[in-house]
């Protein structure tokens, strides 16, 4: 069921504060094993983040990356409309899109962003799956904005798990969170299917070694 109006206005205005509240319990710790912090303050990048930990991001970003715009691709659907809202309401950027809806304009969208100077924020297994199953889409959006990928990971020390196709995974309250920020990649061009896949396969190796919790 859709949720507009002011019913999504309330919900979204909700999430907010209970998001807010959350995050000040959690401690926030990070692990910048790259020098991702100070090297983009001079340049922007693609952070890259398993769909199952998105939640914290806009905090993540606001605590840590503050010195530069950042924005997310969100799915063209009722669920990203909310989601999208959401983001936009912790002051940073959305373009609306997936691989499966909407993808070749939210890619073009997304190059033009980048171009401004903005950090670009992917869940690269979004919005549908399989979980931890990198798609293509990051890899063309990385070879035409000649951008690097962060791959960035969060792990918790206390947590709970939904039975979600992402297993979508909330930490609980007054647990530790690890913010890991990969060496940024640069992702080669490619002359064949089978150059591009080896791409694809490296990025999604480089998210999955940051992973503790699967």
């Amino acid at each position: 069921m859709k949720i507009e109006g002011w019913r999504a206005r309330l919900l979204v205005g909700v999430g907010y504060r209970l998001v807010q509240i959350w995050v000040r319990t959690l401690r926030l710790e990070l692990d910048d094993r790259g020098g991702v912090v100070q090297a983009g303050i001079k340049q922007p990048f693609i952070f890259a983040v398993w769909h199952n930990r998105l939640l914290l991001l806009p905090s993540v970003f606001r605590r840590f990356l503050s010195a530069r715009h950042a924005a997310a691709l969100i799915s063209a659907s009722a669920d990203g409309d909310l989601l999208a809202a959401l983001v936009e309401r912790f002051g940073y950027g959305t373009v609306r899109g997936s691989s499966s809806r909407k993808g070749a304009s939210a890619l073009l969208r997304l190059a033009e962003v980048f171009a401004d100077g903005t950090h670009i924020v992917i869940t690269p297994d979004g919005p549908r799956g399989p979980v931890y199953q990198l798609d293509q889409g990051v890899i063309f959006l990385a070879q035409k904005c000649d951008a690097a990928v962060v791959p960035a990971n969060m792990e918790y020390s206390s947590c709970w798990r939904f039975k979600s196709w992402d297993r979508f995974i909330l930490p609980r309250p007054f647990s530790k969170v690890q913010v890991i920020f990969g060496a940024p990649l640069r992702i080669g061009t490619t002359a064949t299917p089978e150059d591009f896949e080896n791409e694809r396969l490296h990025l999604q190796n480089a998210l999955m070694n940051l992973v503790e919790r699967k």
